[in-house]
């Protein structure tokens, strides 16, 4: 039997899909999951505006104030990070690995999407916890740049551990499967005392929970784009193989 091999990309045919990609742009808006991401990005935002008007509410009181710290960011940005996990699903992908387009293409539009939507999320939310802290307080506000780093770490987990499952018998429930999984990790690296001493500020300085969970980011993107070019469902591992034709009959 001749075995069958996958035609190498010329660039003749790597400029034809180039082009189709503006015709690519509406599917990809209309196939992306807008409601369960602004859901999980205002429900986070929401909860740290209610936080932050009750604190305003006791301050005007005469009662102490309790402003917001990063902790309550990071707990805040959780539903963000969960709806991110189903942004990596590619619908429809049997159709469209019969296009001259690449099928990934489709969940890479969809990151693309809700990358600006989480940063501003982000930028929200650490607005609404300044906005809690009073002007004559004593001291300086820890920096910021560790916890952005961290919140990179977590969305790229997300992702990765969706795009595994989407090529994996489970593909429809990829999103389901992932949020709680990557919740698991996190929880895991951030509370097991080998790697809170790394990911975790202190006993870690700043400095190194940024350069540990950007490392935790990119090789959990490149993870990422491994597993969205895979052309194959892993829908089991024991199938058996059909009987040839003659023995068929």
């Amino acid at each position: 039997m001749h075995r069958l091999t996958a035609a190498p990309v010329t660039d003749g045919a790597r400029l034809r899909w180039l082009r189709l990609l503006p015709l690519l742009t509406r599917p990809v808006i209309a196939t992306m999951p807008w409601a369960t991401l602004l859901a999980g990005c205002l429900a986070g935002s929401g909860y740290l505006a209610v936080r932050a008007h009750f604190d305003g509410a006791a301050h005007f009181a005469g009662a102490a104030p309790s402003p917001l710290d990063y902790g309550t960011v990071r707990l805040a940005f959780l539903p963000a990070v969960a709806a991110l996990a189903f942004a990596a699903r590619a619908p429809f992908r049997p159709l469209t690995q019969a296009t001259p387009v690449p099928a990934w293409m489709v969940p890479a539009g969809h990151l693309l999407l809700a990358a600006p939507i989480l940063a501003v999320t982000c930028w929200v939310q650490l607005r609404i916890t300044a906005h809690t802290i009073a002007p004559h307080a004593l001291g300086h506000p820890p920096a910021v740049y560790p916890l952005i780093a961290q919140l990179t770490g977590w969305c790229a987990v997300t992702v990765a551990v969706a795009a595994c499952a989407g090529r994996s018998r489970y593909a429809d429930i990829a999103g389901a499967i992932a949020a709680p999984v990557s919740f698991a990790a996190i929880a895991l690296a951030w509370y097991a005392p080998l790697t809170s001493r790394l990911v975790t500020q202190p006993p870690a300085t700043g400095h190194s929970v940024a350069v540990t969970w950007y490392a935790v980011a990119t090789a959990a993107f490149a993870l990422t784009w491994v597993a969205m070019r895979d052309q194959w469902h892993r829908y089991s591992r024991g199938l058996r193989r059909l009987p040839p034709p003659g023995r068929a009959r």
